[in-house]
């Protein structure tokens, strides 16, 4: 009897749904002088996007330039542009344009379930509080 509980349970552990989780990824287009984020969640974008105003999107995908020293990423200036949302993916063009042969990172903040998305656009939860990736460029 033993076993057979301790069967059933792996067995619905793994048939459990895991967690979907996002693939998001970075390229340059337009020689270099905008970049391309694709693999956002739609929801999450859709629903900015209806917002017109930037700050949304500089609050929730900002772009800023790598210091020499990587230990000062959170100090840093977000980078002044414009997003644009299209073809499921969101074009970031800065308003000047990116120094050849510095690095830029895009903060990519990671929204579990929906209820905390709304909470953080309604100003209820804070950024520092929800994890994030960096992604490098």
């Amino acid at each position: 009897m033993k076993r057979f509980l301790v069967g059933l349970l792996l067995f619905c552990v793994a048939c459990a749904p895991k967690p979907k989780e996002s693939k998001v990824r970075i390229s340059m287009i337009d020689s270099g002088r905008a970049v391309k984020f694709t693999g956002l969640d739609f929801d999450i974008i859709s629903e900015i996007n209806r917002d017109s105003a930037q700050a949304s999107w500089r609050g929730l995908l900002p772009v800023f330039r790598m210091p020499a020293d990587t230990d000062m990423k959170d100090y840093q200036p977000v980078q002044p542009g414009t997003y644009r949302l299209g073809d499921s993916a969101v074009v970031f063009r800065p308003d000047t344009p990116f120094e050849k042969g510095k690095t830029y990172f895009m903060r990519y903040y990671r929204f579990d379930k929906s209820d905390e998305t709304l909470d953080f656009i309604r100003g209820k939860k804070k950024l520092r509080k929800i994890p994030y990736t960096d992604l490098v460029f």
